[in-house]
């Protein structure tokens, strides 16, 4: 990435330990969200909040962050949430989401994807059409309100990472299937694959 890791603290310990344990590795953009740490977990914090309460599920929220991601050209959350997305709909489905290849899934999947891209690339483009085909697909307008303000967040997190010229994990590339990374042909270069060990506290 552009700018360097922080000096250790208890606190980049602490999201660098979690990232371990959640991910079996250190996760290159903890590394960058370590300069503060009260933001990286205030935003998952947030996040959490938003989604716990709503009738999203797992599925139709790695929907959004894929046709959200992909829409960006963000490769590292196209690879990590099209690993997500395939465990829960399939590689095919995951694969189709991030190209944009919308035929072969059902309404509701199709619906978020075509809204997240809207979002992302003209938020002020997007019409009352569009909000009543999310309706037609079955959400109510308080998931639909949700759905809006979770790929407003991914935007943010996305940015941030881009921007900082952030490297996918070259343990992540590893780990998706094939379809999905055979689509990832956007953004950020995955990172060198090294043995170097990460700080991990």
């Amino acid at each position: 990435m552009f700018i360097a890791a922080p000096e250790a603290s208890d606190e980049s310990d602490r999201i660098y330990k979690s990232s371990a344990d959640s991910h079996g590795f250190v996760m290159n953009l903890t590394r960058a969200w370590a300069w503060r740490p009260d933001v990286f977990e205030g935003f998952a914090a947030l996040r959490a909040q938003l989604t716990s309460s709503s009738s999203l599920t797992k599925r139709e929220l790695a929907v959004i962050v894929c046709a959200t991601a992909a829409q960006l050209g963000d490769s590292y959350c196209s690879l990590a949430w099209g690993r997500t997305l395939s465990d829960e709909a399939g590689p095919e489905s995951a694969a189709a989401v991030i190209s944009s290849d919308d035929g072969g899934l059902g309404t509701r999947d199709r619906a978020l994807a075509v809204w997240a891209r809207k979002v992302v690339a003209d938020p002020n483009g997007t019409t009352a059409s569009d909000v009543e085909a999310l309706r037609s697909a079955g959400f109510n307008d308080r998931t639909i309100f949700e759905a809006t303000a979770f790929i407003a967040f991914r935007v943010a997190f996305s940015t941030v990472n881009d921007a900082l010229g952030v490297a996918p994990d070259w343990q992540l590339a590893e780990s998706v299937p094939r379809e999905v990374a055979d689509v990832v042909t956007f953004g950020r270069s995955v990172a060198v694959k090294t043995t170097t060990p990460a700080p991990d506290a």
